[in-house]
């Protein structure tokens, strides 16, 4: 059907009501995926809880929204539909005009019928889970996603493990994966946030994410853009000062394939990294040195935050943090002072650290000494006062900025 895409919430998942027990519903957009969607749906259907025992099918539901698709997926999940009747399956079916025809906007009429389906009860206790129609959840995915909510979270991160394909990306992706999480772990050491501890990872995407209903409405929902959905709503999370776990338990898997279904996302990423490989190009990322420098920055304008009711301009982490940006002293304290939420805050003042940091140093290099100087630095840590600043303002012991 051919429907204004702005009028789909209301209609679109309708027709049956949920079960009075459900607490969670998990969204899943699809594209052209009846290849493997079987897979998919087999591992949602077969949920397990902490011991190992099937989770009530009562307890949670299965939104899938099949857009602007021509390879019978629409048809493949209705049998699957109707062979597992006691699985809490929905499915629907558009045709979205060409101007919002790409995943964020399938996404976002996925959450949205969520949020409402979950919320008619009443209460904003619900908890929206999302996944991908090429993706295959971990047997105790749902479990472990609402143990983190109900450990005092208000949203969860899962990892994203790649499948074995039969192309050459999956070794980039690994090399990625690992700079990326020794460097959630730096970042750990230098900034601790006690909702999210060690060991924690680096990913919030769409093929494994999850918030509560009262999160979800209190930062607008999912952002309105074509692609990118999930880092867009991953930066209203932040900036609402949400409390984001990302969990080493909650896990999915998901496809290597350099063919993607949306324009801009994970198989551009890896496609890319195959064509530099051919072309005698290195694998890069950006610099550790400037990133690290950004935690501690960070840190100290967190704690000038906290404190924002008794602190003043003679605080030495303010003073340290309007050196590295070059802003006045006065000016900062007034940011600070008038900052509902750090998040927010942070989001004003992060590019102006980045411009300042990188400017200092490479802004980008190769993936395997990045990984070295991370684990260096893993090894070396030790928490810094400010007396023992760095002359050059980034934080950072001098054997460091060479690493």
């Amino acid at each position: 059907m051919n429907i204004d895409p702005l009028q789909l919430t209301v209609s679109l998942f309708r027709d049956v009501l949920p079960l009075p027990n459900v607490k969670s519903c998990v969204v899943v957009p699809v594209k052209n995926e009846a290849a493997g969607l079987m897979h998919t749906l087999d591992a949602l259907r077969c949920q397990h809880n902490g011991v190992g025992l099937h989770i009530d099918a009562h307890t949670y539901e299965v939104l899938l929204l099949v857009n602007n698709s021509n390879d019978g997926s629409y048809e493949f999940a209705k049998a699957y539909q109707q062979q597992y009747p006691k699985f809490q399956l929905h499915v629907e079916q558009i045709n979205l005009p060409k101007a919002c025809a790409n995943v964020g906007t399938a996404r976002r009429l996925l959450m949205d019928a969520a949020y409402y389906r979950l919320t008619r009860r009443g209460d904003d206790l619900g908890i929206i889970a999302s996944t991908d129609g090429d993706t295959i959840v971990d047997r105790q995915w749902l479990h472990h996603t609402l143990a983190a909510i109900d450990a005092g979270n208000d949203a969860v991160g899962g990892r994203i493990l790649t499948l074995a394909e039969v192309n050459d990306a999956r070794q980039f992706h690994l090399r990625d994966v690992t700079y990326r999480c020794l460097l959630a772990k730096a970042e750990a050491l230098i900034d601790p946030q006690e909702h999210d501890p060690m060991p924690r990872h680096f990913q919030f995407f769409g093929a494994s994410m999850a918030v509560t209903c009262r999160m979800y409405q209190h930062v607008g929902r999912l952002p309105r853009v074509p692609h990118l959905e999930d880092m867009a709503f991953y930066e209203a999370l932040l900036k609402h000062d949400a409390r984001i776990r990302k969990s080493f338990d909650v896990k999915v898997f998901t496809s290597a394939r350099l063919q993607g279904r949306v324009a801009v996302g994970f198989s551009e990423q890896l496609s890319k990294w195959v064509t530099d490989k051919k072309s005698g190009k290195l694998q890069m990322v950006e610099s550790v040195s400037p990133q690290l420098a950004k935690f501690y920055a960070r840190k100290r304008l967190r704690n000038c935050w906290l404190r924002k009711g008794i602190a003043t301009t003679a605080c030495p982490d303010l003073r340290a943090v309007a050196e590295t940006i070059g802003q006045s002293l006065n000016s900062l304290y007034q940011d600070v002072a008038n900052a509902q939420y750090f998040g927010s805050l942070w989001a004003q003042l992060e590019p102006s650290v980045h411009e300042q940091l990188t400017a200092q140093h490479p802004s980008h290099q190769a993936v395997d000494e990045a990984i070295t100087a991370l684990r260096l630095f893993i090894t070396q840590f030790v928490p810094l006062s400010v007396s023992q600043t760095h002359p050059s303002g980034t934080y950072l012991p001098a054997g460091l900025l060479s690493a």
